[in-house]
């Protein structure tokens, strides 16, 4: 998810009680909330897909889990020992501290999870990648979801000073954001489920499906299918509101013939690290008068609707299949598709 939903979550569960179990809670939950994402720090100095491969990676385990919140929980406690304390602020305690860490950083893990980039929960012991697949990196009825049980409190703070009535809390409205997240997160789920029974319910091109996966954009009921078969990928759009998916209308991308210049680019660093991410991949070989082009993309980040493809590989090859370049971006352009 994106940082401001995770700053969100994190001030909704201190609002929600949290805050009351030992001082500098709050700070603790907003920075646990985002710690995890401190990889961006190395991973952007990632030379082609190396942002993939560092981008969530052991700052997003388990493991990381464990370290990172006992590293801010710790640190929190040492340099809070040093301020001096607010007014009716409840005491400094070492063990909340922990497992507030620990529970925000825990927090941000299951918030990742719930998109298609995923995360690999066991690193260092495995780089399997795990994925819910029912939230896009931003969505917006999340983000108003919970600044609306964030927000309106203080909205009724206001109107209740000019009238002079008792300031209601936010204890209530933050339990409402962590509630409506969580019936968000069920409702995304049950179209998640109904979109998949759709697509494998179908022949694509007189072929049955290998593989389907249904990953959401950026509106609530913006939805696309992603389906494997023998000789090709098909993508199309989908609403779980729908009785059905349209199979008349899918993007198709087929599978390119067995080569060696492929193979080669494959054995890239950037190909080898983005094929090892990609879920759907995809690749095309185009061979000019310097040697061969060749591009992997990942269909699970396509889009019908918008005519988006995003992650993209781009890997220059020589006559001899030497690399002349490699790059990523999660921006890609319009390739041919086959025959």
């Amino acid at each position: 998810m994106d940082n401001i939903t995770h700053t969100l979550a994190g001030i909704a569960l201190s609002q929600a009680g949290l805050n009351r179990t030992t001082r500098f809670a709050t700070l603790a939950l907003i920075i646990g909330s985002n710690l995890p994402d401190i990889d961006v720090a190395w991973a952007s100095w990632g030379r082609g897909a190396g942002y993939l491969q560092y981008h969530r990676g052991v700052t997003h385990s388990f493991l990381g889990v464990a370290a990172l919140g006992a590293l801010l929980g710790g640190t929190i406690y040492l340099i809070g020992r040093r301020a001096k304390p607010a007014p009716k602020s409840p005491p400094l305690n070492l063990r909340w501290l922990l497992l507030l860490g620990w529970l925000s950083v825990g927090v941000h893990l299951l918030m990742d999870f719930t998109n298609a980039y995923g995360v690999r929960p066991l690193l260092p012991f495995s780089g399997r990648h795990y994925a819910w697949d029912i939230m896009p990196i931003v969505d917006p009825v999340l983000l108003v979801l919970l600044a609306a049980g964030l927000g309106l409190p203080i909205l009724f703070r206001l109107v209740s000073e000019e009238v002079g009535a008792r300031k209601p809390g936010f204890k209530r409205g933050a339990i409402f954001a962590l509630a409506g997240m969580a019936a968000w997160w069920g409702f995304r789920d049950l179209s998640h489920r109904r979109l998949l029974g759709f697509l494998d319910s179908h022949t694509y091109g007189q072929e049955a499906p290998l593989r389907t996966g249904a990953f959401p954009g950026f509106g609530p009921l913006d939805w696309t299918g992603v389906v494997e078969t023998d000789s090709a990928f098909h993508v199309l759009a989908a609403n779980p509101l729908d009785s059905d998916v349209d199979t008349d209308h899918t993007e198709v991308f087929y599978k390119p013939k067995p080569s060696a210049a492929l193979d080669a680019a494959l054995r890239t660093r950037t190909g080898r690290v983005f094929s090892d991410f990609a879920r759907f991949l995809w690749a095309h070989v185009e061979e000019n008068p310097d040697g061969f082009d060749v591009t992997l993309r990942d269909l699970r980040f396509a889009s019908v609707r918008e005519s988006r493809h995003a992650f993209e590989c781009h890997i220059e090859l020589g006559k001899d299949l030497s690399v002349r370049s490699e790059s990523f971006g999660f921006v890609g352009r319009p390739v041919d598709r086959g025959n």
